[in-house]
């Protein structure tokens, strides 16, 4: 299969962890199914976890951080974690590109995450098109330009917050790292240098939509040339065009479908609600307690995903006691649950990936932000898209139970539920018709694909 002719080879280059790796995982399917051949090159300590299966269009090759057997949780810091995945990961993937080069199909466009920034360099070195992909919304990369340009002062000392083509918002709405100042400043000095040098990008490629952002898509579009080509939800639960894409693929966590599935269709439809926080998140034992109690007192069925490191912050008995009204998960595949008949309500962490499927699937949401920018998509999805509500958090950073269980009944059966339900099938409408053939998202994978043929 090695001769197949095909319109080029792409390879694509996402930060090491869940949220960042489906995107561009799913935005390569996309590449394939227009006739490239497409590599996705994890680090070797994702790729022995995940242990992805190629295929004669979509290979899956490795690059080093440095920290081979362990990953990032082999790192003494977040910072010596960066440092050394840029010295070590600029030579692998160096060394990758040298590898195909005397191949039918050399490498001919790298797509890199802009937490990667020197991949952009080691691009140019060897004189590839480089791309930028952006993981975040529109908006949230809007904000860290204002800041990394020093159009936004910080710390910021006066509310509410103008930037062109955002909502007003105040200081609570924007991303943790600038709300709270001084929070992760290894990160915040990563999500800032995602504009260090994407001025120098041939293509800037966003996992949004433009019907979803409209207005900050033309705003920051005047300083920076941006293409929106999501959603990167699979195929199958939207224009369904490409074979066998029912799932991301590649998962850090091992779950049973049938378990979910299983119990989920014996609930009548829109009963049940659904809560994770991602794969990151870790909550405090009081908010676990919170949960777990609003749950209980709420007349509501749950599906409950409960990463094994977090189970022993749940009320003791707390899985006996709920009997069928709930059902504890370790993980599942949020797509498959959020596309069930039976999920009336998504309790959310507000993650980007989590949100967009969720408007891709049409599920309301409660959100629960955490940190980074969930705080931002949270704004949106309650006072933009209009499509759930945002749980208010007391003084000592907790949401409280009488509040969780509130929100959970405006969202389920309060007198905005209606309007929640019939804005959510809205944009899921929206995002179909997005990346269907012909649609905004569609069109501009295709004025990318030619950009980098002609190049």
């Amino acid at each position: 299969m090695e001769n197949k002719a095909y319109r080029g080879h792409v390879l694509a280059v996402p930060y090491p962890s869940q949220g960042h790796i489906n995107p561009l995982l799913q935005f390569s399917k996309r590449l394939v199914s227009k006739g490239f051949k497409a590599t996705l090159a994890t680090t070797l300590f994702i790729h022995n976890t995940m242990q992805p299966q190629s295929s004669s269009s979509l290979q899956f090759d490795t690059i080093s951080d440095g920290y081979d057997e362990g990953g990032f949780a082999q790192a003494e810091s977040i910072h010596a974690y960066l440092n050394r995945m840029e010295t070590i990961g600029s030579k692998t993937l160096a060394d990758l590109i040298i590898k195909n080069k005397n191949t039918a199909n050399p490498i001919d466009c790298i797509i890199y995450d802009p937490f990667l920034p020197w991949a952009l360099e080691v691009s140019k070195k060897f004189g590839i098109y480089g791309a930028a992909f952006f993981t975040q919304t529109c908006a949230v990369n809007f904000i860290y330009y204002h800041v990394h340009h020093g159009l936004l002062k910080l710390p910021i000392t006066s509310t509410p917050i103008s930037i062109p083509g955002l909502p007003v918002l105040e200081l609570g709405d924007m991303p943790s790292y600038i709300s709270v100042p001084g929070s992760y400043p290894a990160y915040f000095e990563m999500v800032l240098n995602q504009f260090s040098s994407s001025d120098k990008a041939d293509a800037v490629l966003v996992n949004t939509f433009y019907e979803l952002e409209p207005e900050a898509v033309d705003s920051m579009s005047k300083v920076c040339q941006l293409l929106p080509i999501g959603p990167t939800i699979p195929s199958f639960y939207l224009d369904k065009c490409l074979e066998n894409d029912n799932d991301y693929g590649l998962n850090l966590f091992v779950s049973d479908s049938s378990v979910c599935n299983n119990w989920l269709n014996t609930k009548p439809e829109g009963s049940v609600v659904y809560l994770s926080f991602g794969s990151m998140a870790s909550l405090s034992n009081k908010q676990m307690e919170e949960l777990a109690f609003a749950l209980k007192g709420s007349k509501f069925h749950f599906l409950w995903v409960v990463k094994a490191s977090e189970e022993a912050k749940l009320p003791e008995k707390f899985v006996e006691e709920i009997g069928n009204k709930g059902l504890v998960v370790q993980w599942c595949s949020q797509l498959e649950v959020l596309s069930n008949k039976a999920i009336g309500c998504f309790l959310t962490h507000c993650g980007w990936n989590s949100t967009l499927e969720a408007l891709s699937l049409g599920v309301p949401m409660v959100g629960v932000p955490q940190w980074t920018d969930q705080t931002t998509n949270a704004k949106y999805f309650q006072d933009v898209w209009k499509v759930g509500v945002r749980a208010k958090v007391c003084e000592n950073g907790i949401v409280e139970r009488e509040e969780i269980e509130f929100c959970i009944k405006e969202v389920m059966e309060g007198e905005r539920a209606k309007d929640f339900q019939k804005n959510a099938k809205k944009w899921r409408d929206l995002a179909i018709k997005a990346i269907s053939e012909g649609g905004s998202s569609d069109k501009n994978i295709d004025e990318f694909v030619s950009k980098f043929i002609n190049s």
